[in-house]
């Protein structure tokens, strides 16, 4: 007799949920996905995983459904067990889900590095973290550039962001700003890509991470994961470094995935040391060496104003990285930190200013200050960020997001940059561990 297949619910937010769904249950006869739960990213509930991605198992795709009604889904369809698969919640969070799913009569599961990792045809470099906004992605440029600069072709592979068309964004290769312009990239998108793009590199991203290894590996000496959220990486690494943040000394191991991700480094690096107290840094190196025997590194993000003269003694607002101010649970960013000390600025508050689609995010996340998170997961958020910016007082926009907002929004105001980069703060230097490790490479 047939055993009927186990049915499936995947906790999720347009990343992890579609990897794990690839790697475990696309060709797997025994289960049956009936739906993928979406939170953190507005927007994707109500729509489909495509057939395109689903596999003939599900000639009509997989319903995206949003996560509030995830009991009555249990019910509804028989739900056997609920796998999460979303990143950057503290632990408690995660028992909650849990909690939910039990009490509504499912199993509730988590999948780990080993069987979702996949393994690449080169040799891979993973930068991950222990929470969202510890400064993943300028430590991946720094050692991109250090990569390029040693004659390696490089591949950077992005964590996933698809918020479009996923058929359409199945694999992606950005080498260009046209290339983004080309796939509507959203403002979350930008702020990862352009960065690499503007700097001489080539970025991989999409759904498929299989054929996304492939096509990166056929073009590239080495690969490097620039991991998103706390997220352990997709592609199994060579050398995992783990980037920690020296501004929040206590939350090393609150979050998942990100213990788990600092369980599984080869190299911290404790960043922002230039803006934390000592003690804190202490602290945080003590915890570090508490939890993980791995090479611990020092490192900075100087945050420097293009032109402080601009700034001084007008009203300005400031446009922050949206996912480190949200979910990342910072008040602000290098926005903010880049103004210390320049005198007679004054911040306008943005929430004065801003219609109904971005008062919606300040209500989610009452934590942040008077800044404002790049929101741009849609048209509509792209365009309550540019009326908050242009109905507010500010006489100057202050952008520490990664992108060109200027050109993307044209806001109708001056805008002023904030850069941030890589630093080191000490000996070992992060770029001698990775030399060290292409030696022993090349053996």
């Amino acid at each position: 007799m047939t055993q009927p297949r186990k049915r499936v619910a995947i906790l999720g937010a347009a990343g992890r949920d579609f990897h794990n769904f690839n790697m475990l249950y696309r060709d797997d006869a025994s289960a049956e996905v009936v739906a993928f739960t979406a939170t953190q990213i507005p927007g994707i509930a109500g729509r489909r995983y495509p057939p395109a991605l689903a596999g003939p198992r599900y000639p009509n795709g997989i319903p995206i459904v949003d996560a509030a009604g995830l009991e009555d889904l249990i019910r509804r369809e028989r739900i056997a067990e609920v796998m999460f698969a979303y990143s950057d919640v503290t632990h408690a969070e995660v028992m909650h889900q849990a909690s939910r799913a039990l009490a509504a009569g499912a199993d509730f599961a988590l999948a780990g590095p080993a069987r979702t990792m996949i393994a690449a045809d080169k040799p891979v470099i993973a930068i991950s973290a222990v929470r969202t906004g510890c400064g993943k992605s300028q430590t991946a440029r720094h050692l991109a550039r250090h990569l390029r600069g040693r004659g390696l072709g490089v591949a950077v592979l992005r964590h996933p962001m698809p918020y479009g068309d996923l058929a359409r964004q199945a694999v992606q290769r950005f080498a260009s700003r046209a290339d983004l312009d080309a796939a509507n990239c959203t403002i979350e998108e930008r702020e990862e890509y352009e960065p690499h793009i503007d700097a001489g590199g080539v970025v991989f991203a999409g759904v498929d991470y299989r054929a996304i290894a492939a096509a990166a590996a056929r073009e590239a000496d080495i690969v490097l994961w620039d991991g998103g959220n706390n997220d352990f990486p997709f592609l199994r690494p060579d050398l995992h470094v783990v980037v920690a943040d020296a501004l929040r000394p206590d939350q090393l191991t609150t979050h998942h995935p990100g213990e788990t991700v600092l369980r599984m480094a080869d190299v911290v690096v404790v960043n922002k040391t230039d803006a934390a107290a000592p003690e804190a840094v202490r602290r945080i190196v003590h915890g570090i060496r508490a939890v993980v025997r791995a090479t611990v590194v020092l490192a900075a993000s100087p945050a420097a104003l293009e032109n402080p003269d601009a700034v001084r003694g007008r009203r300005v607002v400031v446009v922050e990285d949206g996912p480190t101010i949200t979910h990342g649970g910072m008040p602000h960013g290098a926005g903010v930190a880049a103004l210390a000390g320049i005198r007679g600025v004054t911040l306008v508050d943005p929430r004065d200013s801003a219609p109904p689609a971005l008062r919606q995010v300040f209500d989610a996340y009452p934590h942040i200050g008077r800044v404002l998170p790049a929101m741009g997961y849609s048209p509509a958020q792209r365009a309550a960020l540019k009326e908050t910016i242009e109905r507010s007082a500010a006489e100057i926009v202050v952008s520490a997001t990664p992108i060109d907002l200027a050109a993307l929004l044209g806001p109708g105001k001056p805008v002023v940059r904030v850069r941030y980069d890589y630093a080191d703060a000490g000996e070992p230097r992060l770029a001698d561990l990775v030399d060290a490790f292409l030696a022993r490479r090349s053996r």
